[in-house]
């Protein structure tokens, strides 16, 4: 089972498309091997190991340290256009 952390206030819309036999999503999730954020600040985040990747729902990532991630093997995609 993946999980994934949610960050700021994420659509119910958008997280129905996630099957919950294979994620665990919610803002409580430690561990996580994946963030849903919208703005919320990431730069003094401290990443667990497991983490895999990024997604910021919207445009832009200025609020995630993408040197770090790169660093870290952490990909970071963003959604122009979909919030």
């Amino acid at each position: 089972m993946y999980r994934i952390k949610t960050m700021n206030k994420i659509s119910s819309a958008g997280l129905a498309h996630l099957d919950k036999s294979r994620f665990l999503v919610g803002e409580d999730v430690t561990n996580e091997d994946g963030i849903l954020v919208r703005s919320a600040p990431m730069h003094d985040y401290v990443f667990p190991s497991e983490l895999r990747c990024i997604a910021r729902a919207g445009a832009g990532t200025n609020n995630i340290p993408i040197d770090r991630c790169s660093e870290n093997g952490i990909v970071v995609f963003n959604t122009p256009g979909a919030n």
